[in-house]
This record gives structure tokens, sequence and C-alpha cells, in this order.
């Protein structure tokens, strides 16, 4: 989908093509200006940013298995504020926040597709391993990125799109010259976003939870009887979700879940009620058959065959990019040991070449003492064991960090997307492996198996980002060792912030209610599907292999029609409520998109995408997580005097107190889930206006610009 901004491209035309013979890039910025850059206000806006989209998008990927592209709404955010200033923001200052900030949700896909494994496999790790495993792996990721900034942003200039930094670049370039629209729509649809779901998560003002079951009366209960119920979860945030995916994977990850609920449940249900069979053994549980529900059986028999496709199709994303694997790890080794050129130029200036190499050393070590002290505090292996453990694990972690981190910048490059999920896969594979023959078993195998998997998903996360920003800044003249040196800072708040938010999360919303993943908590797809794999590597617990298969081979089917795979298994994966709300989101989309009067209004209204759901789905998730506060005890858990649909009570146990809920009969029926249909359609109006409103003030500004110039 198109990005906000005026839709052509601002910078020098030799911005985007190989330069000829003897022909030098000039950046807006030149080198020798003394424009301000890393300041104060630069620094701290950077870092309220990072706290802000750090929650938001560990939110949305645990909510939804999707991150939120975060550069594009921080890049306006710090246009919009530095306009208010007394001393207007240079450009400059803007690419520190934007290049501060973007450390948010890198740091959050890279802790949300593994910590909740370790959930899933009965390990509740403390805060400050999720905040160490996530901090040494960026900073070893930003560590590596550096001795290859030079090829990919500079000698292979013209070469590689660079889709999502060209985007952000000409959000900050045009935000030198436009007005204050872009910024007034990302703070009116996170206001819409926030008041929206706050209704919703902590009022419970209505039923979010749509279902034809309850909708459609007798018929909705016959279908259900049957194996067949469509879902629809009414938030804002998975709204947002699809609005800024589009109508086309919305509608490709919708299918998935129709093959899914629709094909794979009533079969199952069919052929169960067919067997005769009153119970049935099943993974350690015994199943009443006439007592399934759809969502017993897409939990029970469904969900295995969507892990076993998820896996495959990052498998698939990495023997897709096997030419970029094989070229960007030859990189990698050239960038050992590389040295300064000597040259002078602000705008060349990279970290010291000794400094990086200290800080990858530094990182290394670090993940090794983190893997030592996870060893002999899971207890069970001796002082030499875990000495061992943990510097094969840091040798893993450094090795496949060091041959990735090039794959995951060249594909950042070409495609914008990093196949972060499928390079973690092998991580895990690997080290699952390797510790299992050295006799690292159990709890503890999986336990260190999955830190190292977190902190490569992490270095691979943000060295893939980190190279769109050396991008922008080459483009507009900023300093690539301010850069460098402050992403630091930015990995430091962010993984402090994920540190803090994940556990949050499993106390209020749980990723597993008595030992089960089910339909009813925190989807983490990824995470389920690493938990499953590293599972049944380090503990030989009996699996559901044939389901894993059967997912493993619609993906290769999807794959050889042409679809892009893992959305679809993602689709066949996550909850239908889910996949439903993300293709309401994305039918919005496209219909604003066409609804201008001319080509340029409608343009102009495509313009505010991402705006709109950036802000959005911002707003909505930290009310997602504010509402997980307040279910938590040290709140007394004040959700239970702001609520009118729910009922909470605090039932005390011997270990302490929890909270527990009954909706009212009202809230459960026709009322509150047709109050909640009503709501859905004004969320739709609201988004529509927005998107009218930001497309008029867009084209006035337009228009002033065009007149001023001539």
């Amino acid at each position: 989908m198109e990005h906000g901004g005026s839709g052509k491209r601002l910078l020098p035309p030799n911005a985007y093509r190989k330069l000829e013979a003897g022909e030098t890039y000039d950046p807006i910025v030149a080198a020798g200006a003394g424009k301000r850059e890393v300041t104060g206000w630069s620094v701290t806006m950077g870092l309220v940013m990072v706290a802000i989209f750090s929650a938001a998008c560990v939110y949305i990927a645990l909510r939804a298995g999707s991150g939120i592209e975060a550069a594009i709404p921080i890049a306006v955010a710090a246009i919009f504020f530095g306009r208010m200033r007394a001393i207007r923001s240079t450009i400059l200052e803007n690419v520190i926040v934007q290049s501060i900030g973007q450390a948010s949700g890198v740091v959050a896909a890279g802790s949300a597709f593994v910590i909740p494994a370790l959930y899933l496999n009965g390990i509740t790790p403390e805060w400050w391993q999720i905040f160490l495993s996530c901090f040494f792996g960026g900073a070893l990721g930003v560590a590596l990125i550096i001795p290859l900034r030079k090829y990919f942003v500079a000698q292979r200039h013209g070469e590689l799109p660079f889709p999502e930094a060209t985007a952000t670049t000409e959000i900050l370039v045009s935000g030198e010259s436009a007005g204050g629209s872009a910024g007034k729509i990302l703070l009116a649809s996170f206001g819409l976003g926030a008041a929206y779901d706050f209704l919703v998560e902590v009022v419970h003002a209505w039923n979010p939870a749509l279902t034809t079951r309850v909708l459609l009366g007798k018929a909705g209960q016959w279908a259900h009887d049957l194996g067949f119920e469509l879902k629809l979860n009414a938030i804002a945030a998975l709204f947002g979700l699809g609005y800024i995916i589009g109508l086309k994977y919305a509608f490709i990850i919708f299918a998935g879940s129709v093959i899914a609920y629709l094909v794979f449940v009533p079969v199952v249900k069919f052929i169960l009620t067919l067997s005769g069979a009153a119970t049935m053994a099943w993974n350690g549980d015994v199943l009443k058959v006439a007592e399934l529900t759809p969502t017993d059986i897409f939990g029970n028999f469904v969900k295995p065959i969507g892990i076993g496709a998820i896996a495959v199709a990052g498998v698939i994303g990495l023997i897709r990019m096997r030419k970029i694997i094989i070229g960007s790890v030859a990189m990698g080794f050239k960038g050992i040991g590389r040295k300064g050129d000597g040259q002078a130029l602000r705008t060349d200036l990279d970290m010291r070449p000794g400094n990086v190499l200290l800080v990858q050393l530094l990182a290394s070590l670090a993940m090794g003492v983190l893997f030592f002290v996870v060893c002999m505090t899971a207890g069970g292996y001796s002082l030499p064991q875990s000495l061992t453990y943990s510097l094969v694990g840091m040798f893993i972690a450094f090795l496949l960090c060091f041959l990735f981190t090039p794959v995951a910048a060249e594909a950042i490059a070409i495609v914008g997307t990093n196949p972060v999920s499928g390079m973690t896969l092998v991580t895990v594979i690997v080290s699952s492996l390797v510790m299992a023959g050295m006799g690292l078993f159990g709890t503890t195998g999986i336990f260190v198996t999955l830190v190292i998997g977190c902190a490569v998903c992490t270095a691979l996360s943000v060295s893939g980002a980190l190279i769109s920003d050396f991008k922008i800044g080459y483009w507009i003249g900023a300093t690539p060792r301010n850069q460098q040196m402050w992403k630091f800072l930015g990995l430091i708040v962010a993984a402090l912030v994920v540190a803090l938010v994940i556990p949050i999360m499993d106390s209020s919303y749980h990723f597993l209610v008595d030992g089960r993943s089910n339909e009813d908590v925190l989807p983490a797809p990824q995470a389920n599907m690493i938990a499953a794999v590293v599972r049944g590597l380090m503990t030989g617990e009996e699996q559901p292999y044939l389901l894993y298969a059967t997912g493993g081979v619609i993906s290769i089917i999807i794959t050889l029609l042409g679809l892009p795979t893992l959305a679809f298994a993602l689709g066949m994966y996550l909850p239908i409520q889910i996949n439903a709300a993300v293709l309401v989101g994305g039918l919005v989309a496209w219909y604003i998109a066409r609804s201008g009067k001319t080509k340029e209004e409608g343009e102009a209204r495509s313009n505010q995408g991402t705006l709109i759901a950036s802000g959005m789905m911002a707003g909505a998730a930290i009310i997602g997580i504010v509402a997980a506060v307040l279910r938590l005890d040290w709140t007394s858990y004040a959700v239970r005097f702001l609520s009118i649909g729910k009922e909470f009570t605090v039932v005390e146990l011997a270990t302490g107190t929890k909270l527990e809920d009954k909706a009212a009969d009202w809230y459960k029926g026709f009322a509150g889930q047709g109050l909640s249909f009503l709501m859905l359609v004004g969320l739709v109006v609201a988004t529509y206006l927005l998107a009218r409103w930001g497309a008029r003030m867009q084209m006035q500004e337009e228009s002033k610009n065009k007149g001023a110039d001539e």
C-alpha cells in the first residue's frame, strides 16, 4: 500500500539510480553543514517514541502475530511535534528521533516471536532475563551490521530499492515544507483507537466477540452443532492491522481461516461423530467426543496443522532467498577487520572499527554469561557442564548472527521484509540438536535454547532495520556514527519495555490456561510454532507430527500456487475472529482508496492509510496494556470498578488471590453483540471521515506549496 506523503519523490534524481562514472550523490544536508542533530529534544523524543511503540508493537504481535511498522509514524510524530517547538527541529534531529525510536518494533518482534515459547513450555522467565537477552542480541546486531553499512548504502547505491527507507525519507524531507496535517491525522487516529478499545477492553460497554451462533439465532446454533461457526473480534487494534496490511494480504490470511474453520473443523467433527466413540485419547488428554465444540476441535486438531504450515513457510522463505543468503554471507566475512578509510566527512563517519569489534566481543561474552546463569539457576547441571553449555551456546549465537545479519539486511533492502521467523526457526533447531547432543535436555535445555533464539532473533531484527536507518541517513545527510551510538540507548529502553509488558500480558491474558493453549488465550503464533519444535527436540514428548506434516504439505501447495505462503499459514493458525477483523480493516482500506471523486482525491485518501492505521493500532495497543495492568493484583484489580458488561470478583487462594469475571446476560447475548456490530460500523465511518479530512488537508498543503514554488 502507499504511504503518507504527496505521492511524488522529493530527493534528487540520482538518489534512486546508479551513479555514472565520476558522479557522486550529494545529500540534502551537506557534510559541512552545521545543523543540529543530537540534542536533548531529539534524544528525549526518540526515547518517548521507543517506549510507546515498543509496548504497542509487542501487544499487536502477541494478539495477531504481526507487528507495526514503527518508522513512518515515528517520523511523522517527530515532524509534527518538532514544528510546535519555539525553535523548530531540524531534519537531522528528526532523523535521530526516527533512528532511536525505530528500535521499538525490532526488539518487540525479536521477543514476541520467542519469549512466549518459554511460557508455553511451562517456564516463567524473570524480567531481567528477557531484558538482557533482547538487549545483548540487539547490541550484537548493531555491531555486526556497521561494517557492512558502506557496502549496502553507498557501494550498491541505486541497485537496492529500500522500500521502507524510501517512504520514511520522503516523509522526513516533505516535512521540511509541508504543514502539520499528517501529525493531526496520526494523533486523531491514536485517540480514536484508544477511546474505542478503552470502552471495549476496560469498560466492557459492548461485547466485541461477535459470533454467528448468537447473531443468527436458531440458524446459527444449528450450524454450530454441525461444526460451522464464524466469529469476529471487533476491536480497533485488529481493525487497524487489517487497514495497514491491505485487502490482498488480509484476504489471503482470512482464506487460511476459512480452510481451517469451515473445512477442517466440520470434517473432523463429522469423522469423530461417525466413529461412534464416546471418548478418545489425544496428546495426554481424554476428550469427550459429544462435548467437543468447534473451538475445541480447532485447538486440538487444526492448530497443529497451522503450526506445521508456519514452520515450513519459514523454511520456504529461506529457500527462496538462497541467492541472497549465499551472496550476503560472503559480505559478512569481508566485513571482518575492515578499517576506516580515513575520510573526515561527517556524513561518512562510523564508529571506530576497534570499538565495533569490542562491542561484538562484549555482547557475545555477555550472552555467554547469561546462558551460564540460566543453566545454573535452572538446576540439574554442574558448574563445568553449565560453563560448557554456555560457551557452546555463545558460539552458536554469534555464528548464526554473523551468518544471517547480511541476509536480514539485504532482504530489507530489496523487499522490505525480514525473514526473521525462518532464521530463528533454524537457530532453535540447530541449538536444540547441538545442546541435546551434548546432554542438555528437558526444561533447562528448552530454557537455554529459547534464550539463544531470542538473542539471535532480536539481533537479526535489529540489523535488518538498521540498514534502513543508514540509508535514510545517507540520503538526507545524517552522521552514521550518531545513528549507531544512540541506537544502543534506544535498545535499552525497548528491551526494558518489552521485559515488563510480556509478563504483564501473561498474567492478565495468558499464553496458557490450565496448562493448555487454546483459542481464548494470546495466540503468539510464531512462538507456538517454536515452542512445539523445541519441546519435541528437547523432551521427546509425543507430538502430533502427522498434523504438522499435513500443514507442511499445505504450505508447499500454497507456494506452488504462487500465493504468499506465510500469510496463508498464519490464517490457518490464528483464531478466525482475529482474521475476520483484519479482513474488515482491509476492505475498508480498499474502499477508501477508491472513494474519491477524482484520481487525485482518491490517491490523497489512500495516502492517509499508514498514518490512520498506525495511530489507531498504537492507541488501541496502549489501552490494551493499560487494561492488562488494571487486571493485576498490585492495582487492586482496578478493572472491576470500571466494567459494566462484566462483573469481576477477587477469589482468595492458598497462594494469593486471582481475578474471575462473569459476563452479564445482555453482554453475552444478542444485545451485547448487536451493539458491538453497530459500534464497529461507527468505527468504519469514523475512519472514512478521518481519511477524507486528511486528504483534504494534504491537497490544500500541496496546492499552497505549488503556488509558493511558482
